[in-house]
C-alpha cells in the first residue's frame, strides 16, 4: 500500500471506496503511533467523525463456507487447529497496525455499526479512504504503523547505524537515550508465536499428507526463528494436500513509510480439485511469455521458475492483514526472490471470495458505468482469468535492478508495492492476450477480457489511496485515458476501444518494467504524482456507485461455527 504526501491530499469525500495488546500511553521511547488522549467530553467513548453513517455500510456480508465432506475426521480437526493459529496472527496484526488492545478498544464503541466498521478496519482509520480517522481522539495513522517509533523520519532511519535496518521481520525502537535499535519479531512477539507454533505442530500430527505435515512443522519453526525460506521451499514442494494454510508475516503493504516490514496474516484454504485441473497447464508458459515481454531484452533476462503451479481454493478463514479492509481474492507466494527464481511461485485463486465480489460488486458496477452493448462481455470466466493471470504475472519481469541498487523492492521503497501491483495487472492482461492468440485459452473473446478488465478498474480504484492495488489502478486508469483506450458517451458510460487498449497495454508494460529494472525511485515518484490521483470526472462516476448503494467490498462471516466444525 502506498500513501505519499500527494495522495494524502486527495479528497475522496462523497465517494465510497474501496489485531491483543496492552493499552498504554505513548512515550518517546515506545513503539506506538496511537494518540490515546481522548478529546474533552469523550469519556463515554470515541465518536464518529469525518464520516456519515451511510459509509458504515460499504461492506457487504458473505459467509465463508466450503464443502468439507471429502475431508477425513483428522483433516477436519486439523482445519480447526489452523483456524486457532490464524486467530493468533489476527492478534499480532492488531499490535502491528494499531497498538491498542482490541477488546478494550471495541468495548468503548457503543454503536454496533461503528464497532463493526472499526473491527473491519483494525482500528480507527478508514482503510478505503486514505486511512482517514473516523473516530474522535485519534491522530492520522502513522505511515510506519507500529513498526517504528511514532516520531521517526525516513531520513533518520536512512542515516542511522541500526542492525537489520531494512529487515522484514523486526521492529525499530528507541532506547532511553533516543538511539534507534531493532528487535526481531521472534523476541517481540515470543509468547504469541510460541502458541501459534504449537498449534501448527499439533495440526501436523493430524495431517494425512506427509509433505503438508513437514511444511507445518517447518513453518512453526520459522515463526520462532524469523527465517521462512526453508518453509517456503517446502510449501512449493507441497502439491497434493486438499487443505492448505498461508500463515506468518508476509506482505509489506502495512509499512507505508518504507515498505520493508512484513505484517502477520493467515488464510485457511480448501482445494477445489476440478477448477485446479483446469488451471494446471498455464504456469508452464511463464518462461516463454517472459521472452516475449514488450520491453528491451535486458529487462527480461531473468528466467522465472517453471515449477510454479496454479490452483483454485475455497478460503474458509482470513486473519490479520489479509482480513483488514479490502479482501484479497488471489495469492501469489512466496515473496522471497531466491525462491521465486529457483522454484517460481504458487498462485492460489480464492474462488468463493472471487465469486462474491463478482456477483455483489462487479456486475452492478458494469450496469452503472459500462455501455449496454458491452455489458455482455462482463463474465466470471474473464474476471477469474484476469485475476489469476495478475498473480501469475508477478513472476514475470525483473526482481533485481540492473543499476546496482539491490532488489526492486529495496530500491523503490514505499512505492515498490504499488508499481508491482500495476505490473501484475497489466502483464496479466498481456498474458491473456498472448494465450488467446496461441489458442491455449479457449473460453470467451478478447473483448470479454478487456471489458471485464475495465470494469475491474472501477472496482479496485474504490479501495482508495492507502491501497497499493488502488494506487496501481489509478495510475492505469489515467494512463489509459491519456492513450484513448476507452471513450465516454453523452450518458457518461464507458466504452473500451479495443485497438487502443492493446497499444496502451504494451506501452504501460514497457514503462513499468523499465522503471523497475532501473530501480528509479524518482521517476516512479513522479509517475504516482502525475497519474496516481482520482480526477474530478472519475470521482463523479464513482459517486454514482455510492448513490446506487453498490458495496465497495465484502466482509466475512467465518469460523468453526460457519463451517459446522463445532
Amino acid at each position: 500500500m502506498i500513501l505519499n504526501k500527494i495522495s494524502q491530499a486527495i479528497l475522496l469525500s462523497g465517494v465510497v471506496f474501496l489485531s491483543a495488546c496492552s493499552e498504554q500511553a505513548p512515550s518517546s521511547t515506545d513503539n506506538t503511533a496511537v494518540d490515546l488522549a481522548q478529546e474533552s467530553g469523550a469519556q463515554s467513548g470515541p465518536k464518529l467523525i469525518n464520516t456519515d453513517k451511510q459509509r458504515l455500510d460499504i461492506y457487504t456480508d458473505f459467509s465463508l463456507k466450503a464443502d468439507l465432506s471429502h475431508l477425513s475426521d483428522n483433516q477436519k480437526a486439523m482445519v480447526s487447529k489452523l483456524i486457532d493459529a490464524s486467530k493468533i496472527m489476527d492478534e499480532l496484526f492488531w499490535k502491528q497496525s494499531f497498538g491498542e488492545n482490541k477488546d478494550a478498544f471495541l468495548a468503548k464503541l457503543s454503536d454496533e455499526k461503528v464497532r463493526k466498521f472499526a473491527d473491519i478496519n483494525y482500528g480507527p482509520w478508514d482503510r478505503l479512504n486514505g486511512d482517514e480517522a473516523f473516530l474522535s481522539g485519534y491522530k492520522e495513522k502513522a505511515l510506519g504503523a507500529q513498526f517504528y517509533p511514532a516520531d521517526i523520519t525516513k531520513e533518520e532511519l536512512n542515516k542511522a547505524d541500526v542492525e537489520d535496518k531494512k529487515g522484514l521481520y523486526s521492529v525499530i525502537k528507541r532506547d532511553e537515550q533516543g538511539k534507534l535499535y531493532s528487535v526481531p519479531y521472534s523476541k517481540e512477539y515470543a509468547d504469541e508465536l510460541a502458541k501459534a507454533a504449537n498449534l501448527l505442530r499439533e495440526a501436523s500430527k493430524l495431517a494425512d499428507d506427509k509433505e503438508f505435515a513437514n511444511y507445518l512443522n517447518l513453518r512453526a519453526d520459522a515463526l520462532q526463528k524469523d527465517d521462512f525460506q526453508v518453509s517456503d521451499f517446502a510449501w512449493m514442494d507441497m502439491k497434493n494436500n486438499p487443505v492448505d494454510v498461508v500463515i506468518g508475516p508476509i506482505e509489506t503493504y502495512e509499512d507505508q513509510l518504507f515498505g520493508y516490514r512484513a505484517a502477520y496474516e493467515s488464510y485457511v484454504l480448501i482445494k477445489d480439485l476440478k477448477w485446479s485441473e483446469r488451471l494446471a497447464k498455464f504456469a508452464a508458459f511463464l518462461p516463454e511469455l517472459q521472452k516475449g515481454l514488450p520491453v528491451d531484452a535486458k529487462y527480461k533476462q531473468e528466467v522465472p521458475g517453471s515449477d510454479a503451479d496454479l490452483n483454485a481454493y475455497d478460503v474458509v478463514y482470513y486473519a490479520g492483514h489479509s482480513n483488514a479492509g479490502s479482501k484479497t481474492i488471489a495469492i501469489n507466494l512466496p515473496n522471497d526472490e531466491q525462491v521465486q527464481l529457483e522454484k517460481g511461485t504458487r498462485r492460489l485463486q480464492l474462488k468463493n471470495a472471487m465469486r462474491a465480489k463478482f456477483d455483489k460488486i462487479l456486475v452492478p458496477i458494469s450496469e452503472q458505468l459500462i455501455v449496454p452493448e458491452q455489458r455482455k462481455h462482463i463474465t466470471f470466466n474473464a474476471f477469474f482469468a484476469n485475476t489469476m493471470f495478475h498473480e501469475v504475472a508477478h513472476g514475470l519481469g525483473i526482481k533485481n535492478t540492473l543499476t546496482g541498487k539491490g532488489t526492486v523492492r529495496q530500491s523503490l521503497q514505499e512505492h515498490a508495492s504499488a508499481l508491482e501491483e500495476g505490473k501484475a495487472d497489466i502483464l496479466g492482461l498481456y498474458m491473456v492476450e498472448q494465450l488467446l492468440k496461441k489458442g491455449e485459452i479457449t473460453e470467451g473473446t478478447l473483448e470479454d477480457y478487456y471489458t471485464t478488465f475495465m470494469a475491474g478498474i472501477f472496482r479496485s480504484v474504490r479501495f482508495g489511496a492507502s491501497s497499493a492495488h488502488g494506487k496501481a489502478n489509478m495510475i492505469r486508469f489515467n494512463f489509459f485515458a491519456q492513450e484513448g483506450a476507452f471513450s465516454k458517451n453523452d450518458e457518461g458510460l464507458y466504452r473500451v476501444n479495443m485497438e487502443k487498449m492493446g497499444v496502451a497495454m504494451a506501452k504501460l508494460s514497457r514503462l513499468i518494467l523499465t522503471l523497475q529494472g532501473d530501480g528509479d525511485y524518482e521517476k516512479v515518484d513522479q509517475l504516482i504524482a502525475t497519474h496516481g490521483d482520482i480526477k474530478e470526472e472519475l470521482a463523479k462516476d464513482l459517486e454514482k456507485l455510492s448513490q446506487a448503494n453498490i458495496p465497495v467490498d465484502v466482509t466475512f462471516k467465518q469460523g468453526k461455527d460457519v463451517l459446522g466444525l463445532n
